[in-house]
């Protein structure tokens, strides 16, 4: 598959084995949904074929295609055929008067609905929905009804459903919590048929994952084992590959300058020889790896006091639903802070009510019912939101929306920290309303380093991150001496990063001093 000019993969032969479970990994752009895609029948190749499973599972991308049809339903109509069984066995009995040959094909109906466990449908498509915190109250709601990150949920369950021969997710933790992400975990741990999955969850990777088949090098090399085994045996074929190709253009160079000194000599013959050889060696392009490492370094400008945030009270509720329960704490410099829980219980509404009235921010009282809170001296505050939508100001170049933010920077400056962060030559010239969800992210990272603050409020930073990205954020966040306040679904973060733990749920903020895994530990 290309796309122009750009090989995403070529000439790949590789076979999905029944009772394993892949990663496919690559970088943003490497064609890891293509080839999804690819796998799935929803594109065709190129060149070459797919064979596929008659029954596989995938997760849709599309929220608003099943906007009319009941949650339960939707997750039934994972299994095509019992759907299609069960939609024309109620038309047949709709009808006022049955025929022979309609009785004849109720019968081979029934036979399908029995063979597919029909009669246990809506109760095993329950027990999903459950354990994806969709609860019993929705299910016989329309899709249209849900919020975005329930109808993905819904959306997992539907592939999940019927036991298919092999299942196909494409950021299948993207939306989801914590707990639900451990639900998903066990259950692809006990799936015992051909899984693929994207994610950009290490942690995952490894808990999930017998193999991982990484896009690079415009292929596609299986590896044994999980994401960390796989960066290990990499590091040493990337070391092979690399070599030989760093040989392969010494060698044209060689032969150039050879044919360069004597083409007008007598020695025609030996030079006519040397073309011959560098046009073999050049016959195709040499594959490079498109692996692409950003560099995050969170730099401050000063320090803050030793005492960068202290409050008391703070509360916020939703009409008659409250959020926050009036929830204080002192928070001292350098604390690293993970706010974990369901998705709903208020780790972002407690974000925005300490930032609605906090230096350097636009004062936001509606986001605060009560309370008091005192921002330490000289805190400097860096935001990363977790909805994204008109963060970044459209009608502008990338390079000159980030300029704003410290007029007196150099362009020289301003290019060299995009660079860092992967918008490497002209796409810093990149029109904002041009990015995708990934470049989005860097950019704010971006004003985040230029800024240089000493608290760090960052809401779900790896939702549009690869990998790459992520362990680079990861290393960022540990070096960073200032204080952070981190909302992640992210294990690795929380388990590296993290010093203590706010812990929200059923309404009540738990304050637990210490790493994430000695808070983990006192669950256990």
């Amino acid at each position: 598959m290309r796309f122009g000019s750009k090989v995403l993969f070529d000439d790949v032969t590789t076979t999905f084995s029944a009772g394993r479970r892949y990663g496919l990994t690559g970088p943003n752009g490497a064609g890891k949904s293509t080839f999804m895609k690819l796998l799935t029948g929803e594109m065709p190749p190129q060149k070459g074929t797919v064979t596929r499973p008659a029954k596989q599972g995938v997760l849709r991308q599309d929220q608003f295609a099943f906007d009319q049809v009941r949650v339960i339903d939707v997750v039934v109509m994972g299994n095509g055929r019992l759907w299609g069984a069960l939609e024309e066995r109620d038309f047949l009995y709709a009808k006022p008067d049955i025929t022979e040959a309609d009785g004849m094909r109720l019968g081979e109906l029934e036979g399908i609905v029995g063979e597919e466990d029909g009669y246990e449908a809506e109760s095993q498509a329950a027990v999903l929905l459950q354990g994806l915190d969709i609860p019993d109250a929705l299910h016989a709601r329309r899709m249209g009804e849900l919020q975005g990150g329930q109808k993905v949920r819904v959306l997992l369950a539907q592939a999940l459903f019927g036991h298919p021969a092999s299942l196909l997710l494409d950021e299948p933790t993207n939306h989801l919590d914590l707990d639900s992400i451990h639900w998903l975990r066990d259950v692809l741990q006990r799936y015992d048929g051909t899984l693929v999955v994207i994610s950009h969850d290490r942690h995952f990777l490894n808990a999930v994952c017998t193999h991982i088949a990484d896009i690079d090098y415009e292929t596609i090399i299986t590896y044994t084992g999980g994401y960390d085994d796989m960066v290990v045996a990499k590091t040493q074929i990337r070391s092979r590959l690399e070599s030989e190709n760093e040989q392969r253009e010494k060698k044209i160079a060689q032969l150039n300058d050879f044919i360069q000194r004597f083409s007008a000599g007598t020695r025609s013959s030996q030079v006519q020889s040397r073309r011959k050889e560098v046009e073999r060696l050049q016959t195709t392009d040499l594959a490079r790896s498109n692996i692409q490492r950003p560099y995050i370094k969170f730099a401050m400008n000063r320090p803050s006091g030793r005492t960068a945030l202290e409050f008391d009270g703070i509360a916020k509720a939703y009409g008659s639903l409250p959020v926050i329960p009036g929830f204080g704490a002192i928070i001292s410099r350098g604390e690293k802070i993970v706010l974990v829980g369901r998705n709903g219980t208020g780790k972002t509404t407690l974000l925005k009510a300490l930032l609605s009235d906090a230096p350097g921010c636009a004062p936001a009282p509606g986001h605060l019912d009560a309370g008091t809170m005192r921002w330490g001296h000289e805190v400097a505050i860096g935001y990363f939101p977790q909805d994204h939508t008109g963060e970044i100001q459209k009608g502008m170049t990338a390079a000159d929306w980030l300029h704003q933010f410290d007029p007196d920077a150099s362009r020289q400056d301003i290019h060299g920290l995009l660079g860092q962060m992967l918008f490497s030559g002209e796409e810093g010239l990149k029109p904002t309303e041009a990015l995708s969800g990934g470049e989005t992210a860097r950019l704010l990272f971006c004003r985040i380093m230029l800024q240089k603050p000493n608290v760090l409020i960052l809401d779900e930073p790896t939702n549009h991150l690869d990998l790459e990205a992520i362990n680079a954020l990861n290393v960022a966040l540990q070096k960073f001496e200032g204080t952070v306040l981190l909302v992640t679904h992210d294990q690795d973060l929380m388990e590296e990063v993290g010093t203590r733990v706010w812990h929200f749920d059923r309404g009540r903020v738990t304050d637990v001093k210490g790493a994430y895994e000695e808070y983990a530990a006192s669950l256990a």
